[in-house]
């Protein structure tokens, strides 16, 4: 099963604007699916299959001289000499629009050659795992017309909820990848994950880091599942892993550039100074965590100590993943926390203007509990802020607080 995803339309569009376009995220996400699908006729390379690699490389010049334009080319990251060669491609014939679509499943050092080699030529889209309007073949939520203009309570959604709170449970446990959620069975779930986190130590990390300590990057790994959705202290790490805090900040470095970790910044612009400012970082895919922590059943995800930290990861990246579908550019997530305890998850910021929320798993909230956010809201003088849990009515629980049910996102 081909999954409609959010990103299609942007990337046709794209086609139209620039000579390349570039579909990068972890792998098994479904990048060469999409690619193949918006272009089904265009000749197609896979560089892990090593003819396509030997055809490509053997004589790419000849190549591009046969194949100018309709070419995909799959985890473009295994030749890094192609992007100085698209781009005397490209600009033989600069004005051609949609002539290549690249995939790659590494942003470590991607992005870079990317930008370096192909600025102005080319539009980049990240592709996350599946988002759950996508899973379950439903439109984008109304939720993130909230987004399109600057905040006010006139475009606060209305009407029912677009998912039922179950649909949200299971991809919350299973996470996004399309493969093992296509399959449904366990079983396969299981070896399916087990299969990913290994061949992405085994052959990945090993490929793109020859030098690394395999054995303390697998250990890195495993202790990062533990702190996920929490603030990083490098010193910590490295004194329980025995490495120092350079190899700790290019192991979270090789983590997010490989797509399985993302990373927050602390939000700086309060007048409040005893601001942490170490950054928090969970998870990308919940699934994935799971799997680590060994968590195989929501009554396992409901009784592990995790079970908050897992909840508030999946939402932000539920959020991003909307966000992005709706071509919100020039976009920040940070999250604020003081020494003394006082925390807001998620602060977004961007055209809209600030919006800070809070993330429960629970489906009820005291006061008490929502006293950081309405603190924040007042001191930085905005109009509102959400609380994202799981209860039943989209509806204003105080003044400037509005309750997002999480089958909303």
């Amino acid at each position: 099963m081909d999954y409609f995803r959010n990103q299609q339309p942007l990337a046709l569009t794209l086609l139209e604007q620039f000579p390349v376009v570039a579909f990068i995220g972890a792998r098994q996400t479904g990048k060469t699916t999409l690619a193949k699908s918006l272009k089904p006729h265009w000749h197609y390379l896979d560089l892990e299959n090593p003819n396509d690699y030997n055809l490509l490389t053997q004589d790419p010049v000849l190549f591009f001289n046969q194949f100018p334009q309709d070419v995909i080319i799959d985890e473009a990251q295994v030749y890094p000499e192609l992007f100085p060669l698209l781009r005397g491609v490209i600009d033989n014939d600069r004005k051609r629009k949609g002539r290549f679509i690249i995939t790659g499943s590494s942003s470590h050092e991607l992005n870079h050659r990317l930008s370096e080699s192909l600025a102005g030529r080319i539009a980049t889209i990240e592709l996350s795992t599946l988002k759950s309007n996508e899973y379950y073949g439903k439109p984008l939520s109304p939720f993130y017309e909230l987004f399109q203009t600057k905040l006010n309570t006139d475009n606060i959604p209305k009407g029912q909820a677009p998912l039922k709170l179950e649909q949200m449970h299971h991809l919350w446990l299973k996470g996004g990848y399309p493969e093992p959620l296509q399959q449904g069975d366990h079983i396969f779930w299981r070896h399916w994950m087990e299969n990913y986190y290994l061949n992405y130590l085994n052959r990945d990390i090993a490929a793109l880091f020859p030098r690394m300590n395999k054995i303390k990057y697998q250990r890195f790994i495993k202790m990062l599942s533990q702190l996920s959705s929490t603030v990083i202290n490098r010193s910590d790490l490295g004194r329980a892993l025995e490495v120092n805090e350079s190899t700790v900040r290019e192991y979270l470095t090789i983590t997010e550039g490989t797509f399985l970790w993302r990373e927050l910044y602390s939000y700086e612009n309060s007048s409040i100074k005893s601001i942490i400012k170490m950054p928090k970082g969970y998870f990308r895919d919940s699934g994935l965590l799971h799997f680590l922590l060994d968590i195989h059943t929501m009554n396992d995800l409901y009784t592990h100590p995790i079970v908050g930290h897992s909840f508030e990861g999946f939402v932000i990246e539920e959020i991003l993943k909307g966000l992005q579908a709706s071509g919100i550019t020039h976009l920040q997530a940070r999250y604020f926390r003081t020494r003394k305890g006082s925390e807001v998850d998620l602060i977004l910021e961007g055209y809209f203007g600030t919006l800070p929320i809070e993330i429960k798993y629970s489906s009820s909230t005291t006061s008490k509990q929502l006293k950081p956010l309405r603190e924040f809201i007042e001191r930085e003088q905005l109009p509102f802020g959400l609380l994202i849990n799981q209860s039943n009515d989209l509806m204003w629980i105080e003044k400037n607080i509005l309750q997002v049910p999480i089958n909303w996102l």
